[in-house]
């Protein structure tokens, strides 16, 4: 996406320079509407145009693809263009304005779809480039922006004010995060993937966290994970997640979003809809607000006639006009520079100190909202994990610092790791030292199934999980056997793989392997680099707990079926890392794949 252009005549607030094929583009376009209009001017006073044609019977029909949220606008001035008579060559412009969704359209013309209309204005850069796809689908020819509208958090008043508004501000990630703090808010999304709002929001989570430092993957991948589970379609559904109203009923019911990620337009349209108690606040991030810029693009221009081509520029032009711009303002969008209109924000649930006239960042590059779909598609991507934790006697110790055993804060760490997951997610259990059944090093606890799956007894397979974690107890005197159970839990996940899931075996353990009466290090490498396949990849992910682990000898393990070594010195760690490590082997995955 990247881009957001504006127009040339209209310089971004804090933006940069467009690039020079936009601003060629829109040249070219400028030269050809005054070259026909300066024509038909000529022709009109040497009589040779047929002016005195009726609209119905001589108009250039055209159909343009609007985004939803913009099509009512736009369908006005198509409705007052053709009131007006505005024509283009002589003959009356008729446009009849469809809302699709950006995403839909994208996809279908990356395909190399035959499409039913001639222009298209969807929310966002992003779409154009997404249909250009690899270049071998249908032909667009971008244009300017016609307007704007900055991406921000709404909320029901009673969240608003649990998290200060408007007095308090906050920073994306600062935001993000203490809305999902504890549940202190249902913060729900429209799906990135499908909505240029939720990639836009999602994308400056991840530069507001990398600017505060740490690993800022792996908090916005769990920060992903929190938001699958409230997810929605699109815009227009995660506005209808939302209380009806502010009756107790509708802001208790667990179903209901009490704040979304949102366009500044969608909360105007929203609130100029709703009563007072359903009305919603806007908190619109100190590190600045990215802008849905809705850019108009010319399709298969090649293959329209003259009359069309010239008519559907005419109607472009027409969008760029004061008349337009009024209509668009009076919808809740913004000028093309992107400034507050104290009034539109107003009723969109902005207020002072809220810092909704600051200006906007520099636009993502398309590279970087690449990079985050691609995130946000690994990391919601269902999961099936087998979890395999150790159980020796070293488990005992105590970690400095905490006055807890390892095993006590890795259970409270895995607990915690475990609500990062869906309820399609699959997880189960397997715990090892030595000689724990029999002549095994292992057990199983928990089979791998759905989190979200009821169990016998009552409760979900999640809760039955959640359990055995909190049940599991060093054992006394018991020794490491990490080979024979590392091997036998990765032909297990092999045994049960379930397609379309990411699936991988996760291994957590203090010490290396104390088993003498084990398979060899080398013959489990040999052993795991023999039946690994590529086609139904299974990563095991060893995680290394405090210093006595041997990092290098899980990743020399690791390594060969795609997975990798990680190191934690404080067993509070284990629930990011996890994340990382799934969220690391999943891009490797797919990269092969590819």
């Amino acid at each position: 996406m990247g881009r957001h252009s504006l127009p040339d005549d209209r310089p971004a607030a804090g933006g940069g320079d467009r690039p020079p094929r936009r601003r060629r583009n829109v040249a070219i376009a400028t030269v050809l509407v005054l070259a026909v209009a300066g024509g038909a001017a000529v022709a009109v006073q040497g009589g040779l145009l047929p002016f005195s044609t009726s609209c119905e019977e001589g108009a250039v029909h055209l159909s343009m693809a609007a985004s939803p949220d913009i099509a009512p606008a736009v369908r006005a001035v198509a409705d007052r263009a053709r009131t007006d008579e505005v024509r283009s060559g002589g003959r009356c412009v008729d446009v009849n304005v469809v809302a699709r969704d950006s995403y839909k359209v994208a996809d279908a013309l990356a395909s190399g779809g035959r499409p039913d209309y001639q222009i298209w204005l969807p929310d966002s850069d992003f779409w154009l480039t997404r249909a250009k796809g690899a270049g071998d689908g249908t032909p667009i020819t971008p244009g300017g922006s016609v307007a704007t509208s900055p991406v921000a958090l709404a909320a029901v008043p009673r969240a608003a004010e649990n998290l200060g508004w408007p007095k308090k501000t906050y920073t994306w990630a600062e935001l993000t995060g203490a809305a999902m703090e504890s549940d202190r808010v249902r913060l729900g999304s429209a799906d990135p993937a499908r909505s240029a709002t939720g990639l836009l929001a999602l994308n400056s989570i991840g530069v507001s966290a990398g600017k505060q430092g740490g690993d800022s993957d792996t908090r916005v991948a769990a920060t992903a994970k929190l938001l699958a589970q409230r997810m929605s379609d699109g815009d227009t559904q995660v506005v209808a997640t939302l209380p009806q109203d502010g009756s107790g009923a509708e802001a208790g019911n667990p179903a209901r979003n009490q704040a979304v990620l949102l366009s500044e337009q969608a909360a105007f349209a929203h609130n100029a809809e709703s009563t007072a108690d359903g009305k919603l606040d806007l908190f619109y991030p100190e590190d600045g607000t990215p802008l849905l810029n809705y850019p108009l693009a010319m399709v298969d221009e090649s293959h329209q006639s003259t009359d069309v081509s010239r008519a559907a520029l005419r109607f472009m032009t027409l969008l760029s006009e004061e008349s337009a711009v009024r209509i668009f303002r009076e919808h809740g969008f913004r000028t093309t520079y992107g400034t507050a209109d104290e009034k539109l924000v107003a009723t969109a649930g902005g207020r002072s100190p809220q810092p909704y006239d600051a200006t906007q960042p520099p636009a993502p590059t398309d590279e970087a909202l690449q990079e985050t779909l691609g995130m946000w598609t690994i990391t919601v991507q269902s999961a099936r994990l087998t979890t395999v934790v150790d159980a020796s006697g070293s488990m005992a110790a105590t970690v400095p610092g905490r006055g807890q055993s390892r095993m006590d804060v890795t259970k409270a760490s895995l607990i915690q790791a475990l609500d990062q997951f869906t309820p399609n997610d699959e997880i189960g259990l397997w715990e090892f030292a030595t000689t724990l059944d029999g002549d095994k090093d292992y057990r199983q606890l928990v089979t791998t199934a759905r989190l979200g799956d009821a169990v016998k007894g009552g409760g979900t397979h999640r809760e039955k999980l959640a359990a055995a974690f909190a049940a599991l107890r060093p054992v006394p005197d018991g020794a490491t056997g990490l080979y024979d159970t590392a091997l036998a839990a990765y032909k297990e996940a092999q045994r049960t793989y379930v397609k379309g899931k990411f699936n991988a075996v996760v291994i957590l353990t203090d010490g290396s392997n104390q088993d003498e009466r084990s398979i060899s290090r080398a013959a489990l490498v040999g052993e795991l680099k023999s039946i690994a396949d590529p086609t139904r990849p299974v990563p095991l992910l060893a995680i290394a707990v405090g210093p006595e682990a041997d990092r290098a000898e899980l990743e020399e393990i690791a390594e060969v079926t795609g997975g990798g070594g990680y190191q934690v010195n404080d067993p509070a760690e284990i629930q990011a890392v996890i994340l990382q490590a799934v969220m690391t082997a999943a891009q490797g995955a797919r990269a092969a794949a590819e």
